[in-house]
């Protein structure tokens, strides 16, 4: 049975890209040289916000968008096909790649 992961409230999972594996001097990169993604695709997204109220705010970041968001922000997770994803609020979403 494969693993899958709904995430919850206002997370969102996304996918980083992928990073390039040799350097512009065509030097090739370890994976300790290589610094952490930035962007990456939303593969996942929550309902949204629940205010104290109790209304739920829904979320602007929608599963298949491509975002930028804080170099150490969310948890990393590995999905179904052993990739690494990360599960992060959505307020650590900086903004969309059009």
């Amino acid at each position: 049975m494969g693993r899958t992961i709904s995430p919850l409230g206002d997370r969102v999972v996304v996918k980083p890209s992928d990073q390039e594996e040799v350097s512009s001097g065509g030097i090739l990169l370890p994976d300790t040289a290589k610094e952490r993604p930035q962007e990456g695709k939303v593969i996942a997204a929550g309902p949204g916000r629940v205010t104290d109220e109790g209304k739920t705010i829904p979320m602007e970041i929608q599963v298949g968008d491509l975002v930028v968001y804080s170099r150490y922000a969310g948890t990393e997770w590995k999905d179904t096909d052993n990739e690494e994803v990360l599960i992060m609020r959505e307020s650590d979403v900086l903004g969309k790649i059009s």
